[in-house]
């Protein structure tokens, strides 16, 4: 068929960011490639971005807005059951209820009785203007977004040791690789084109490759090593690697003692972390630990992958900071194949970061307690600032129960999908007074709200978002939005004007004198109008413009100038906070363990199929190749419990239950029971917990106490009646 164009965008699933061809016929996307001579992918692309873009033209689309027909009360609020409870509203009026709803409950209990969600699959300029909204017209840093709940131990770590939180190695550079660790990752699934590259590193450069994850993934295939260490243990193993490297000497003494500080303390802390001690607590073999160390130790150049089995944990920030240590002391920092890198999740999840969609930053992690900075910030916003950070997410949800937030203003997430401990979540958004949500399609949090506004998806606006290794690419409007839905940026801007006009004529508002100057501020003609007002505030994108990324397809940030070639890898000559710091970790763990009552490890993650909550994967094609919630358990468990594939169980903790199929496969250790998180009908975060690292105020989605008993077929879920084998999910189990 041939294409009535085909317009250059950036896929909207994880974050690689590969680049696409949207080929249009008749307004519609009917074929995905990708560029060849592009970077990140170089024609590469997974099943979600060659086949997952039909959720673009799904039915069900939010088209146009929705007000509640009954009011909701705080504490009787209810999710709607059917179209009858929704009336679709002008623009005019549901932008006029929101102002009016927003500025009275600010009003009423102040500022921050106000939060919002920014989201990790909006633009860059999306996230910028809500961030800038709750900010400079509501006069709150209440801003917080799904980082929180993937990566919050990775960013708090890393910003503890050598301050930057951002992946610090290029993808081009991965199939150059010598050596290097891939830790509670399933790569091949979750980030299936970055496991292209790391897999032709192996077997085309002779790379060793060292897996570390409890669960037997794809990337293990093609490992040299593979630690599979009990689910919990990672600064046990980290710490015991340390010590080998220390008592063989294989550190780099001239690194450690121009670029760190904190060594000798550092190493008194490994005296009694020997191998052996770690093997009692881990299960790994004291000499593959060894062999580990020193692999990663003399090698020329190594590298650290890792995903949110390091990180959604309550010792998230001590995971992170064990893998500081170990590259600091072997000077793997700062050259083309060494570094630090968090495998960023979603398509713009590091760019909702460096936009300023976090509780304590602006763009690009300037902090808002610093006086200077945020003087910065009020003289062109024309406002005064908040200096206190706002809530976390985690807080968000606290803060609803004990009174603190009033109204939640949600851009495109579900945190009835996201958040642990579902029941506890549930339960705070029906206390709410007002709720306002910004999405693409009706999910399990919206059906909620008071207003929902329908959003544009990526095929359908310009804007950018930032890749995993910190490139900023573009994202091209390819179809028209369905109904009258809009920009995520749009609405925002419309909603700051209506809000200013309302506070202008209030002689106690902070910025009277500045209003008809702030509606101008808010009137942008183009989502490239607030590029240019970010990048003008932040240092690190001031040579990235709309122009540049035309020429060049993409530039890494930091770029301080138009003349700047971008930053590829980071750290060459210093870290951002000097020197890199040692951090002294000793192992323990505030998780929920198994016991008699709960005597199984529970353990999340993603299928290749699916992305997150689902919201856009469930209603794609891909859906017919993974249709239901699958509970990974082992042949051993099965077989003492006498259960089979297939089989209907009910999974419970102490915080509620779900109905499920077994699969029995080798992939999950002994004493571990693993289930995605993307299904609605039988959602994870029903049973896992809400206990936190300190630091990061990350939850623990990794470890909790499960049982498990045979149950019967759930009355009414689509497909109970067919059999597992015969949906397609997996015909030939992997037994280790």
């Amino acid at each position: 068929m041939k294409a009535d164009k085909v317009v250059r965008s950036t896929c909207p699933f994880c974050g690689v960011g590969c680049q696409l061809l949207l080929s249009v016929r008749d307004e519609r996307i009917f074929r995905v490639e990708a560029p060849f001579d592009a970077a990140p992918n170089f024609g590469r692309l997974c099943v979600k971005g060659r086949f997952g873009a039909d959720f673009v033209v799904h039915p069900s689309r939010l088209t146009a807005p929705l007000i509640r027909r009954e009011r909701q009360q705080p504490g009787k609020r209810t999710a709607a059951t059917g179209p009858d409870d929704w009336r679709e509203a002008t623009w005019d009026e549901a932008l006029d209820v929101v102002a009016e709803r927003l500025l009275d409950l600010c009003a009423r209990y102040g500022p921050d009785s106000i939060t919002a969600n920014a989201c990790a699959k909006a633009t860059n300029e999306d996230n910028y203007l809500l961030q800038k909204f709750l900010r400079q017209i509501i006069g709150t840093n209440n801003i917080d977004h799904c980082a929180r709940l993937c990566h919050a131990g990775s960013v708090s770590g890393l910003q503890l040791a050598i301050g930057s939180s951002a992946m610090s190695n290029s993808i081009a550079e991965m199939e150059h690789l010598e050596c290097f660790i891939v830790i509670g990752s399933n790569t091949a699934e979750t980030h299936p084109v970055i496991a292209t590259f790391l897999k032709q590193a192996v077997h085309q450069n002779g790379a060793t490759l060292i897996v570390v994850d409890p669960r037997q993934t794809e990337m293990t295939r093609h490992a040299d090593l593979w630690l599979r260490h009990q689910p919990g243990t990672d600064t046990a193993l980290f710490n015991a690697m340390a010590h080998v490297i220390v008592k063989e000497d294989l550190y780099n003494r001239a690194f450690v003692a121009a670029r760190t500080e904190g060594f000798s303390q550092y190493v008194e802390s490994l005296e009694d972390k020997t191998p052996e001690w770690a093997e009692a607590i881990t299960g790994v073999p004291a000499d593959d630990i060894r062999r580990a160390a020193r692999s990663y130790a003399t090698a020329g150049a190594a590298a650290m992958y890792w995903g949110m089995g390091i990180s959604q944990s309550t010792h998230g920030t001590d995971n992170t900071l064990t893998l500081t240590n170990l590259a600091l002391m072997c000077g793997h920092l700062g050259r083309p194949g060494t570094g630090l890198n968090p495998l960023r999740g979603q398509n713009n999840v590091q760019g909702c970061s460096d936009a300023g969609g976090l509780p304590n930053v602006y763009t690009a992690y300037q902090p808002v307690d610093d006086d200077d900075v945020r003087h910065k910030f009020e003289e062109t916003w024309l406002a005064p600032l908040p200096g206190k950070p706002g809530l976390t997410v985690t807080e968000m949800v606290d803060g609803i129960l004990t009174g603190q937030v009033r109204g939640w203003y949600v851009m495109g997430e579900n945190p009835l999908m996201s958040e642990p401990n579902l029941r506890h979540a549930q339960h705070a958004v029906e206390q709410l007074e007002f709720f306002v949500a910004q999405d693409i399609f009706f999910n399990e949090t919206n059906v909620y709200a008071d207003v929902i506004l329908p959003a544009a998806s990526f095929a359908e606006k310009d804007g950018t978002f930032t890749n995993s290794d910190r490139r900023v690419q573009r994202c091209r409007a390819a179809v028209p939005s369905p109904g009258i839905a809009r920009p995520d940026w749009e609405i925002i801007s419309d909603l700051a004007r209506r809000c200013v006009g309302r506070l202008g004529k209030s002689p106690s508002a902070h910025f009277t004198q500045n209003a008809d100057h702030l509606i101008e501020q808010w009137s942008y003609a183009h989502a490239s109008d607030v590029w240019e007002e970010m990048r003008a505030l932040t240092p690190d994108f001031y040579g990235i413009t709309y122009e540049r990324l035309e020429r060049e397809g993409g530039v890494h940030w930091p770029c301080p100038t138009p003349e700047h070639p971008g930053t590829p890898y980071l750290f060459a000559e210093e870290f951002p906070s000097g020197r890199g710091k040692f951090w002294p970790v000793d192992y323990g763990s505030d998780s929920e363990q198994p016991d008699e009552d709960y005597p199984f490890i529970l353990s999340t993650g993603r299928v290749l199929y699916h992305w997150h909550g689902g919201t856009m994967t469930r209603v794609s094609a891909l859906d017919a190749i993974w249709p239901e919630c699958t509970v990974e358990m082992h042949p051993n468990d099965a077989a003492r419990l006498g259960l089979e594939t297939g089989d209907w169980v009910e999974l419970s903790s102490r915080r509620g239950a779900i109905t499920a199929r077994l699969l029995v496969t080798g992939r999950s250790p002994e004493g571990t029971i693993f289930i995605p998180f993307h299904f609605a009908e039988a959602a994870a975060n029903v049973l896992t917990d809400n206990r936190v690292d300190e630091r990061a105020k990350i939850p623990d989605y990794k470890v909790c106490g499960v049982r498990i008993a045979r149950s019967t077929a759930p009355a009414g879920r689509a497909g109970a009646d067919t059999l597992l084998t015969d949906r397609g999910t997996i015909k030939d189990p992997v037994v280790a």
